[in-house]
């Protein structure tokens, strides 16, 4: 077998070493469509690592637009409590397919470009799992989740490319 350019010298046999032994990997959920495409790389992540896993999901608070009372409220404390009411059922659901303990969920109302990277500094998790949508253009520039996790955070981050 020759080395990696044409004129190189035949590589020599060399053996595979794992350059990161992760002992605590974090799945950022979404709820999307794409969710498999994630926890399939973190489940194959995890088994070679024998890594704990986690689930987490942000449920974003997107602010209202009301102009004839004031030019941003956030979501109503009624509308808030169902979301995360389906949130939570939702999540329940693919910790079980994934056999992740309900002390290893977490799920919160707040920023997931934030609130994910916590998350992962307060339960020492070393490896962040994500999906990445690799948007373009004007989508690109309002910034991503997966960009800012993985600008922020402390430990590693696998940002899953989502086939669409």
């Amino acid at each position: 077998m020759r080395g990696y350019y044409s004129n190189s010298p035949p590589l020599p046999y060399c053996e595979v070493i794992v350059l990161s032994d992760y002992q605590h990997i974090l799945i950022a959920a979404d709820f999307s469509s794409h969710h498999q495409q994630v926890f399939d790389k973190a489940i194959d992540v995890a088994a070679s690592n024998q890594a704990k896993l986690s689930l987490c999901h942000i449920v974003e608070d997107y602010p209202i637009t009301d102009f004839a009372y004031e030019p941003m409220i956030s979501v109503d404390i009624d509308m808030r409590e169902e979301l995360l009411k389906s949130a939570k059922k939702t999540m329940a659901s693919m910790a079980k397919t994934l056999a992740i303990p309900t002390e290893n969920q977490w799920i919160e109302f707040g920023n997931p470009r934030h609130d994910i990277v916590r998350l992962a500094q307060e339960h020492d998790v070393d490896l962040i799992v994500v999906g990445s949508h690799g948007r373009h253009g004007i989508k690109l520039l309002l910034g991503s989740t997966a960009n800012a996790v993985l600008h922020h955070a402390q430990c590693d981050v696998l940002a899953v490319r989502l086939s669409e």
